[in-house]
């Protein structure tokens, strides 16, 4: 089986960063979505610096902004979303369901066994 273009989502919290370390050792051509609400969470953009240089590419998208999501989508094969359900500060169920819209528009991911499109 080939290797993948993986989307990670959430890749800085704390399961998606280990989803976007075990996408690296494998080989997949990974990919980190960058939210530019960042803002200036050291941490985060020190993690997310760490991952380019191990390989990663780093991609600039806003949930606020719908056509930049389906661009990321459009990048890769596989979408792995490990943001939490609901955040301190926000839904994050309501921009989950957003990103799936994305995928829906993009329309190039796919499930891997039947080969059908793989919305959740």
């Amino acid at each position: 089986m080939g290797k993948s273009k993986v989307l990670v989502v959430g890749g800085t919290g704390y399961v998606g960063r280990r989803i976007v370390k075990a996408s690296l050792e494998q080989g997949h051509q990974t990919y980190v979505l960058q939210r530019p609400d960042l803002g200036l969470d050291i941490d985060k953009l020190q993690m997310l610096l760490s991952f380019k240089k191990q390989g990663a590419h780093l991609v600039e998208a806003s949930f606020s902004d719908h056509q930049s999501l389906v661009d990321a989508v459009k990048l890769v094969d596989v979408v792995i979303c490990t943001m939490s359900g609901v955040h301190f500060r926000s839904h994050n169920l309501l921009l989950q369901l957003q990103l799936v819209e994305a995928i829906k528009v993009a329309g190039n991911v796919k499930d891997g066994l039947t080969g059908d499109r793989q919305y959740i």
